[in-house]
């Protein structure tokens, strides 16, 4: 592509970042910021194929759909797994964000952000995907070095991050140096999974089925894995598995530590392994720097304090962990000649057409 078409292309083509995740999908528009952030949730009509409603409206319609109505999550542990339906639901944030920067009429650049460690043929889906949705040029990046940017941590210098993302479906841990990851860790213990154990863990003790938005709200009220202060309380009502009759439930913070305690060990010794298999000179950077917590699952009361008892070593709560890695895409965005390393390239699929 010659120069000329290259400005042409920047001064009328919107630059668009996402974060595709299982729980929720973020976007950022040069210029604008991060201008979507809604759940990765889809109501499907049965009947005509069509989707009835995207986002947070279609989150209220959990457990309250007539049977013609299914809400979906068409990403499962971070991949595509319902290629049509994540197709359209990223038409529709797309269209959105575009609609704010009316100026730029060309079809967009898109960078998503996908978990590490994913097959070539989960990053072609969501390549495909994005493209289909109406994106000229697609680029993808690793989530890791992403939310590592997107928090400004020293990433192309020769010094060892260690970043953990607890999302919705993955949990990905990483250690990041000169630009790309030393050693990585994918584990599917992460926010949803902890939904999970809560459900299981009501059922086993009190034999009231939960659904999984009041198991996700009771989390987020009261999960705690360190005792500390006052003792927090929830109310939660389900349906009674005996008598079949809706009853409620006095939930403590002590319930959700014992809930989810299996998941915390998990995810320790997933964080075990990958400081193992690092390079000592690595190692000694992260001991002196820490480990930097990002992902919504960062936000657990307790999380901090458990994984330094653990670990013996600094651990630090990024600012705004929920957007850390759609800030990134941002970050590669604007400056994709500096980041250009540290996307996967794949020229098969990439396209430079209008």
């Amino acid at each position: 592509m010659n120069k000329w078409l290259q400005k042409i292309y920047r001064a009328f083509s919107p630059d668009i970042g996402i974060d595709l995740g299982t729980a929720n999908t973020l976007v950022y528009l040069a210029g604008h910021g991060v201008v979507i952030d809604e759940p990765t949730i889809v109501a499907l009509n049965e009947k005509t194929g069509r989707l009835v409603a995207i986002g947070n409206d279609a989150k209220q319609m959990i457990g309250r759909t007539p049977a013609h109505i299914t809400v979906v999550r068409p990403l499962v542990d971070g991949v595509i797994s319902n290629f049509e339906i994540t197709e359209e639901m990223l038409a529709y944030f797309i269209r959105r964000a575009r609609k704010l920067d009316p100026k730029k009429f060309l079809r967009p650049r898109v960078l998503v952000g996908v978990p590490s460690g994913i097959t070539n043929v989960e990053i072609r889906a969501v390549r495909d995907a994005v493209k289909n949705a109406g994106a000229r040029e697609v680029f993808i990046v690793e989530e890791p070095i992403a939310a590592a940017l997107g928090i400004k941590l020293p990433t192309h210098e020769p010094v060892g991050s260690f970043i953990v993302d607890i999302g919705g479906g993955t949990c990905d841990i990483a250690v990041i140096s000169l630009g790309g990851i030393v050693k990585a860790k994918n584990l599917r213990v992460a926010g949803d999974h902890l939904n999970h154990d809560i459900i299981s863990y009501v059922r086993d003790e009190f034999k009231i089925l939960l659904g999984e938005k009041t198991a996700e709200e009771v989390k987020l009220a009261i999960g705690s894995i360190w005792n500390e202060g006052e003792a927090l309380e929830a109310i939660v009502r389900g349906r009674d598995l005996v008598t079949g009759l809706p009853k409620e439930v006095v939930l403590t913070d002590s319930d959700i530590k014992e809930a989810i305690a299996k998941s915390i060990v998990l995810l320790i010794e997933g964080i075990k392994e990958v400081l193992e298999a690092t390079p000592p000179e690595v190692i000694s950077d992260v001991m002196h720097k820490g480990i930097v917590l990002v992902g919504g699952g960062s936000l657990i009361r307790g999380l901090k304090e458990v994984l330094e008892k653990e670990l013996k070593i600094p651990i630090h709560l990024a600012d705004d962990p929920l957007t850390a890695v759609v800030r990134g895409t941002g970050v590669v965005l604007e400056n994709l000649e500096t980041y250009h390393e540290v996307l996967i390239e794949d020229d098969d699929i990439r396209q430079q057409d209008i």
